[in-house]
């Protein structure tokens, strides 16, 4: 797994063994366009009272249950070095896709994605200005942890950069020194050539199932041929463009086993610091908790 430096244990044969361990429920796919006591839904009063605009495009308010804060106390200095602790200052923030309280990204038009990607660009230009991190995802479904029904998506950012991303940075770096091209540059152009895994190509983006997947159903959506280290790099065109890969992308998931399929997705680009960071490519990770049916879900072990 060259963006971390790991290896991946590949043991295809396991998916024939017989399954007598948890099933997943599904769920009917039948959301209102408008629910009353959704907290997310336009005009509906959020639990900590405030009331929500009656807005027809991509809303955004800060996280009423925010795991960042932009002011945090300095704890004392530990003297133990098993016992380290440190303050983060950052903010979370939560978008709500659209106010249909029934359309996932894939139910979208292309051009109301395009409106969810502008937002995300126009966030990041906003926090970079304050934070050198700043973090797009969705947890999509309750299998993955997601609190409320209404589709919507979390921006964090903060003045450190996570773990995932700091070994990202690294290899990539690493990779960039030696060969003197973005890791991830070379990685589309091979797919490219090899058309092995691709799963979605649109004019700017691919979607592979990439060579080092750990999870089934993984993708890795990227850059065909341009280089892109931020969101904010995209114009109007690329913009677009990205929106209608990541229609068809979720489309092919939900349509894989006919459900609202679940996964987290995350948008992995270069930090906003003084560093001019040549070696970073924008990306976005998709991780699918199910196994081989609907009701079949990997665990984590260990």
């Amino acid at each position: 797994y060259p963006l971390k430096n790991q290896w991946i244990l590949v043991s295809p044969h396991r998916a024939k063994r017989p399954w007598q361990g948890q099933q997943e429920e599904t769920v009917a796919d039948n959301k209102p366009s408008y629910d009353p006591t959704c907290y997310l839904c336009p005009g509906n009063k959020r639990i900590t009272g405030e009331q929500n605009p009656v807005y027809s495009k991509p809303f955004v308010f800060k996280n009423d249950f925010s795991a960042l804060l932009p002011d945090t106390p300095a704890p004392e200095a530990g003297t133990d070095p098993l016992f380290q602790i440190s303050h983060t200052q950052g903010e979370s923030r939560v978008i709500c896709f659209s106010p249909d309280h029934s359309k996932t990204l894939p139910q979208l038009s292309v051009a109301e994605i395009e409106q969810v990607v502008q937002v995300w660009q126009e966030q990041a230009n906003e926090l970079k200005t304050r934070y050198q991190w700043v973090q797009i995802f969705e947890n999509k479904g309750s299998m993955m942890g997601c609190s409320n029904p209404h589709p919507h998506g979390q921006i964090w950012a903060s003045n450190f950069l996570p773990n995932e991303i700091a070994i990202e940075d690294e290899c990539q770096a690493n990779y960039f020194a030696q060969y003197g091209r973005p890791l991830l540059l070379d990685y589309a152009e091979r797919e490219l050539t090899k058309k092995e895994r691709i799963v979605v190509e649109t004019e700017d983006w691919i979607a592979v199932v990439p060579y080092w997947a750990g999870w089934p159903f993984e993708t890795l959506l990227l850059p065909k041929h341009k280089h892109f280290k931020r969101i904010t790099d995209l114009n109007e065109a690329e913009r677009a463009d990205l929106a209608l890969a990541l229609k068809k992308l979720t489309t092919r998931y939900d349509n894989l086993f006919n459900i609202s399929f679940p996964y987290s997705m995350g948008f992995h680009f270069a930090p906003f610091n003084e560093s001019d960071n040549p070696h970073w490519q924008l990306h976005a990770h998709f991780y699918p908790p199910l196994l081989r049916s609907a009701t079949v879900r990997k665990f984590m072990v260990g």
